[in-house]
């Protein structure tokens, strides 16, 4: 069925149903745009910027530092960072070692990065010179392979009046000591010649980072991803996006070299923040705008809209958090947003009423993709221009990709066309495996006419156009009476309500109907409302058996470092109150 089903009508004009020429080692992106574009800035950070040679030569002494460690082929690197101009440079410089990248969220607690160091075994971690970050790092390496620590410094990556007001007043975050034996990034990266080491890398099988699951059901688990899961991704996104710019204008591939930035609010440690930010960028030697913390400001995100005024993005790929927290910004309409001309919205549902209101408060197109951290993550993009996206949908998969709907208790079956099954992904994004962990690979591959497919565990459909929607991740779907209920729709019938600003529904036991549903709402600042005015709200708009039996206000609804709402913690959370 899969075969056909792509040859819709309402598949992106222009845009080929295959991707070539991506089988190549990932810090190609970066020699690339230094050598054609040599003097273009690449990352901006602070009013200050690096351009492309100087990342590359950078990256280059990093490589030769490493190789100097005795880092090579397979060995692994950890980046405890968050979006620092450091970041690519090392992420690089590891790469062109012939190292594996190990990506840690910054702001793991020393037990949880200790982890990952000894599951990955990594022999060497870069980290922030600041007062939490270090010490953290510091813990975290007791009983690991991690031999060097390498401690990067803001300072040198900031305008040189900055640096030294900063410095003068205090202000650039430092740890309080740091020991003797732990290396100083510009200390190394000085000492170190730009000469990378000589290595072979086999696209297809080598190890280019490893990023670890949300670990949603255990322990996370680190998702292998070759140097051509990424390059493909990368590649295929650029043949399949095209945009619309003014009234009137026939769309245009987003592939104009040095033209375009990224507002990088994503983290990098993140697979959608590397590839559809850091990496996506590098390709297309476009400015990258280091955001270290989209939140700062007051009121919250205030620096972030700061940021899109002062450097004129074109392209936010963000989660559906930040899209809500931009519509709802108290001084949305004092910045000039209008250099944005695409926003890639993913890691969650977008809620079709958020993607109109930030689509009417700044003039941009928000296109929704889907994917996973072990899809690279990209694996289906909606199409990026208004005349045939369908908003809710995931849209189509990206050329060279295939997507099929699998029988939920058996997925070894493809169900009939329109009909809601499992999610199942074939193509070159799809990782190597997890590392070490045979069992689950187990678990999350089957095999179909000759093809490895990745059972994404969420649950969707393909309509008769073959756009796909996604309606829930299999574990969260909530069972009323025998009726299936899933939480995605029933919070984007919530978020159509003026007052919410942030959602949430989950499902707790009920002794009658086996589950009940349960809505978590966050209002718009200065809003009030009642239980008994939102339920009447429900009744109008949903079916009795979808409608949330219990509502719940709360000022914060907890998300991930990422962005996601935490549905499982709430979750747990209500189950522990039913009980």
């Amino acid at each position: 069925m899969t075969d056909s089903v792509w040859k819709t009508p309402f598949w992106p004009e222009g845009v080929g149903h295959t991707c070539t020429d991506y089988k190549f080692p990932v810090f190609k992106f970066l020699d690339d745009s230094a050598k054609n574009y040599p003097n273009l800035p690449y990352t901006i950070f602070n009013g200050a910027s690096k351009t492309f040679a100087q990342v590359k030569d950078t990256a280059d002494r990093i490589a030769n530092f490493l190789a100097g460690k005795g880092i090579g082929k397979g060995d692994k690197v950890a980046i405890f960072l968050p979006n620092l101009p450091q970041f690519p440079e090392i992420l690089f410089g590891i790469l062109k070692a012939g190292a594996v990248a190990v990506n840690c969220n910054p702001v793991y607690t020393a037990s949880e990065l200790n982890q990952q160091l000894t599951d990955s075994q990594s022999k060497m971690v870069f980290c922030m010179d600041h007062p939490v970050f270090y010490p953290s790092t510091v813990k975290a390496i007791e009983g690991t392979a991690v031999d060097t620590v390498i401690v990067c410094n803001i300072k040198s990556y900031l305008p040189k009046f900055k640096a030294f007001l900063g410095g003068l007043l205090g202000k650039i975050p430092r740890a309080d000591n740091i020991a003797p034996a732990h290396l100083m990034f510009d200390d190394i990266v000085a000492a170190s010649r730009p000469t990378p080491p000589s290595i072979t890398i086999n696209p297809e099988e080598d190890t280019a980072v490893m990023l670890y699951t949300g670990g949603t059901t255990g322990l996370p688990k680190g998702a292998e991803l070759t140097h051509t899961n990424f390059t493909y991704d990368v590649m295929a996104i650029i043949e399949y996006a095209r945009f619309v710019h003014g009234e009137g204008k026939t769309a245009e591939s987003m592939y104009q070299e040095g033209f375009h930035s990224f507002l990088g609010v994503l983290p990098w440690y993140h697979s959608f923040g590397i590839t559809v930010a850091l990496l996506l960028s590098s390709k297309l030697a476009a400015k990258l705008i280091c955001i270290p913390d989209p939140r700062a400001g007051k009121p919250p995100f205030t620096e972030v809209l700061k940021a899109v005024q002062k450097y004129k993005p074109t392209f936010m790929p963000a989660v559906p958090t930040i899209f809500v927290a931009f519509t709802n910004h108290a001084l949305i309409n004092q910045y000039d947003l209008s250099s944005l001309i695409g926003c890639f919205s993913g890691g969650a549902p977008l809620p079709p009423e958020v993607c109109k209101q930030f689509e009417d408060k700044t003039g941009s197109i928000i296109f929704e993709g889907y994917g996973l951290t072990e899809t690279a993550p990209v694996a289906s993009v909606n199409p990026t221009f208004k005349q045939t996206r369908k908003i809710g949908s995931i849209g189509f998969p990206l050329p060279g990709t295939d997507i099929k709907i699998l029988d939920i208790e058996d997925p070894s079956r493809e169900v009939p066309q329109g009909e809601e099954g499992e999610v199942a992904i074939c193509g070159p994004q799809v990782m190597k495996g997890y590392w070490k962990r045979p069992d689950a690979n187990e678990e999350v591959f089957v095999h179909i006419d000759g093809n490895r497919y990745f059972l994404t565990g969420d649950i969707g459909n393909i309509d008769p156009n073959g756009y796909i929607t996604i309606t829930d991740r299999k574990k969260d779907m909530i069972i009323v009476g025998g009726f299936n209920v899933y939480p995605r729709e029933v919070e984007d019938i919530l978020y159509t309500h003026p007052k919410v600003e942030l959602t949430a529904v989950v499902g707790v036991p009920d002794e009658k109907s086996g589950e009940k549903v349960k809505a978590f709402i966050k209002l718009k600042e200065g809003e009030t409302a009642t239980e008994e005015s939102m339920a009447a709200f429900c009744k109008e708009n949903m079916a009795g058996y979808k409608r949330p039996k219990i509502i719940e206000f709360r000022d914060e609804i907890p998300v991930s470092n990422v962005g996601k709402v935490l549905r499982r913690v709430l979750r747990d959370e209500a189950v522990e109150g039913a009980e």
